[in-house]
């Protein structure tokens, strides 16, 4: 019989990402007949598993269709679920969902706005997430001052930071008139935590303004405002299914170890 890693089923289930279900899987939090799963339990059918305590039933495992939004996130907002200083989040925002939720692909931090793409398959957030992908990510960038040719040679030929080097795949100017602040695309292919300010910093360029504006084959969609969100289409999933390698959507199976 067919079988299926058992965080895998349960991220497809939108339950969390499979990096999440792993690591509950480890804790303890998951078990499959009665038994305490471990990771690398293999998962088939008609079994019975149980999340924290609770009966993950066979609806939530059945499968339905993948479903992603994109999200204009404005600044001031952070991508968790919840924050002991009580500061807003971008789930407060979201439609809510009936035996799922939105799982966000990757982050962008308090000081940045823009494209935040979400799911509610946990399978293709995580490779849309995964560095071996290697997916683009576009930024609209205002800095202080201009980039001339040197600096943007040394930005997309890569500079050493603390935690190894990185580059800009390409730096394309968008408003280079006489005003101080000046505004560029940036474009590279790492998720890496704040890594555009920080290749920009490197050089000594202060950012006063950044947006994702595209996500592998997905741009921020033109004229949507601050806060709103608005879901994919069938063929957007798709190419974005695509990019990571997910065809057609298989039927999820239900658990034993092999």
């Amino acid at each position: 019989m067919t079988s299926e890693k058992l965080q895998k089923v349960l991220a497809r289930a939108g339950l969390g990402s499979r990096r999440e279900m792993e690591r509950r899987i480890q804790a303890g939090e998951v078990e499959v007949d009665g038994r305490r799963a471990q990771l690398g339990d293999r998962v088939e059918a008609n079994v019975r598993i149980k999340l924290a305590g609770r009966p993950v039933t066979a609806a939530a495992l059945e499968p339905s269709p993948r479903r992603v939004i994109a999200y204009h996130k404005p600044l001031g907002e952070l991508v968790t679920r919840s924050d002991p200083e009580g500061r807003k989040t971008v789930f407060t925002r979201l439609p809510q969902i009936k035996g799922a939720r939105w799982i966000a692909i990757g982050r962008l931090d308090i000081n940045t706005s823009g494209l935040l793409l979400l799911t509610t398959d946990g399978d293709l957030a995580n490779r849309l997430m995964h560095p071996s992908h290697q997916l683009l990510r576009d930024y609209a960038v205002r800095i202080y001052g201009r980039l001339d040719p040197a600096l943007i040679k040394t930005l997309t030929t890569g500079v050493d930071l603390e935690d190894g080097s990185a580059h800009f795949d390409s730096v394309l100017p968008i408003d280079t008139g006489r005003a101080a602040n000046e505004w560029y695309r940036v474009r590279l292919r790492e998720g890496r935590n704040r890594l555009v300010r920080r290749l920009l910093e490197s050089q000594g360029l202060q950012v006063s303004r950044l947006m994702r504006v595209q996500y592998g084959p997905i741009a921020l969609p033109t004229g949507m405002r601050e806060g709103h969100f608005e879901s994919l289409s069938m063929g957007q999933v798709r190419r974005l299914a695509e990019a990571v390698g997910l065809q057609s959507q298989r039927k999820p199976r239900s658990s034993q170890r092999s």
